[in-house]
């Protein structure tokens, strides 16, 4: 009788679908990973980055570091990473990760970075450092590098970069041109592909990959022609998964694509000639980067004894 007669409303939260629902990460193998990367002073971008499949992953012992701290020069409206002024590079973090790739055992690693637009090369040398540190302790390890773009610094940090020999080279476009100016307004498009183009020009045996959300108010013949795009530059590999909106702050999830037009968009990527496609709400850059990266060694194979 003494409850108010008119209650605030209260502000109605976006409800996910169930198909990008996952399980909590728990488990003491996903401890022990955490705890790895912690005594050994590692970034993760499945932390940093908020990863819906972090649970999945580090229960296997999967883990995608972060090289070059955990603070980035640049502040898309997609990422959930920490802006402003970068601390000095860690001149152990090399070592470091080759240590945390035998403890784990990998077979297949991928490294990442935030973007360092305050050093000279970018960053480059830190990654060619991980590499050469990799092959000197887990030389069976294969090696799998995301880097960022590089402004005004590409043509020297490719070529550096593609020296040190990784087996495959990623650098995601995430969206589509038009929506670069509020999405990623630090990069550009054409340089993004341009870069990817270049990789492949110096090593053509190096794999190159690129990944895309969806989302974020796209049209579909804007991912077909990014598609083309790819197709252009000669990219490999095609990732594309659905964004989710770290925090309140950050660009707003305008469509929850489906399964199904995952799969539709899957059908077309494959039709364009990409050796391997990921495409799937939860598909992310490292998602099973590993089993990937067999399947597109074998689909190269393939397509070699097919040539001859």
């Amino acid at each position: 009788m003494n409850a108010p007669t008119h209650l605030p409303e209260r502000p109605m939260r976006e409800r996910k679908p169930d198909w990008i629902r996952v399980k909590a990460p728990i488990g003491a193998e996903f401890n022990e990973t955490r705890r790895l990367m912690r005594d050994l002073n590692l970034n993760t971008v499945c932390e940093e980055a908020a990863c819906p499949n972090i649970g999945e992953c580090w229960t296997k012992k999967h883990a995608t570091v972060m090289i070059l701290g955990d603070v980035c020069t640049r502040a898309c409206a997609f990422c959930n990473v920490k802006t402003g002024m970068p601390r000095a590079v860690d001149p152990l973090e090399p070592e470091h990760v080759a240590i945390a790739a035998a403890k784990m055992g990998l077979e297949h690693i991928v490294i990442t970075s935030v973007d360092r637009d305050d050093l000279p090369d970018g960053g480059a040398s830190q990654f060619v450092k991980v590499i050469e540190a990799l092959r000197r302790n887990t030389p069976n390890t294969t090696i799998e590098i995301l880097t960022p773009d590089f402004r005004n610094k590409a043509q020297a940090a490719i070529e550096a970069i593609v020296t040190a020999r990784p087996d495959v080279y990623n650098h995601n476009l995430e969206t589509v041109p038009r929506l670069y100016p509020t999405i990623r307004p630090g990069a550009r498009y054409y340089a993004s592909l341009r870069l990817l183009e270049t990789v492949k020009r110096h090593d053509p045996s190096i794999f190159t990959k690129s990944g895309v959300m969806l989302g974020l108010g796209e049209e579909r013949m804007e991912v077909h022609q990014v598609m083309d795009d790819m197709r252009s530059a000669d990219i490999d590999f095609l990732t594309m998964g659905q964004y989710l909106q770290p925090t309140p702050k950050h660009a707003k999830v305008m469509d929850f694509v489906t399964p199904s037009a995952f799969d539709a968009y899957a059908a077309i990527a494959r039709a364009k000639g990409f050796l391997l496609v990921a495409a799937s709400p939860l598909t992310r850059s490292s998602y099973h980067a590993g089993d990937d990266f067999a399947k597109m060694r074998d689909a190269r194979a393939v397509q070699i004894a097919k040539a001859l």
